[in-house]
């Protein structure tokens, strides 16, 4: 690519982080590490920091959507990274959008519930998001309590997770990337499943909390899949990547929660 070629655009249409180590704030920085440009739709402004969220703004409708129609209008969108929605109506809003201008490479991590505990989407909006906006996922990146909220029943087990993974993916989405951070043991391991069978990333747990890591991952996959990369390839360099991140990350506010370095340095 010559210095004067436009970059591959890539949309997050998330939360904004106050602390900036989750939402759009972790999703730009994740675009640019990554040598995209990111376009941004804020659907909602939280006031939080590396201890808590201390209170939530979910934007209306009209102005995600003059966000929404802002950006497509200026810029040829390569890739979209959906996050935190705030609510059933956003949701139906987003993927009304999402059907009418058939964009490309969508990625949808079912923002429910913060790394602090802080619910984030009503249960009631749940099922919107199981009928409205998962159909239209190229990927899909939950992680188990998400993917419980999902599917309606516990995963306790790597086995459970596997088949939870299969199970995700009958409801619409042509790839289901399934973290499994939040079970137990020394290795981590996350599931893909797409068209051609199953595909398994492990990593050694570090044992210390960071935030930001659902955002990261699925900006990077967008990233990805937006330069070029076929789904499969785009998750494995994008777990490659969250990984260098995670290892380096750091204590800059005085909560337990460390905050992921997404630019080398």
């Amino acid at each position: 690519m010559r210095r004067t070629d436009p970059l591959p655009c890539v949309l997050s249409i998330a939360g904004s982080d106050s602390g900036s180590a989750a939402g759009v704030q972790a999703d730009l920085k994740t675009l640019l590490a990554h040598g995209v440009h990111g376009l941004t739709a804020v659907t909602a402004i939280t006031a939080q920091n590396t201890q808590a969220i201390t209170a939530i703004q979910v934007l209306s409708q009209s102005m995600l959507l003059a966000q929404l129609n802002a950006v497509l209008a200026d810029f040829r969108i390569a890739a979209i990274k959906i996050g935190m929605l705030g609510n059933a109506a956003n949701i139906r809003l987003v993927a009304r959008w999402l059907r009418q201008h058939r964009l490309p490479n969508v990625i949808v991590d079912p923002v429910l519930v913060a790394s602090s505990g802080n619910r984030l989407l009503a249960d009631n909006a749940i099922a919107v998001l199981r009928r409205e906006l998962l159909p239209l996922a190229q990927v899909l990146t939950p992680n188990v309590p998400e993917a419980e909220a999902l599917i309606g029943r516990p995963i306790r087990t790597y086995a459970q997770m596997r088949a939870a993974a299969h199970h995700l993916r009958t409801m619409g989405a042509q790839a289901v990337l399934l973290k499994g951070g939040h079970l137990g043991g020394t290795t981590v391991r996350d599931y893909f499943v797409d068209a051609a069978g199953e595909f398994e990333f492990s990593h050694r747990r570090l044992n210390y909390p960071v935030r930001g890591t659902g955002c990261t991952l699925a900006s990077a996959i967008a990233a990805n899949l937006a330069l070029g990369l076929v789904p499969r390839e785009a998750v494995a360099r994008s777990e490659y990547y969250l990984q260098r991140a995670f290892r380096s990350a750091r204590r800059n506010g005085r909560g337990a929660g460390r905050v992921l370095q997404h630019l080398p340095g």
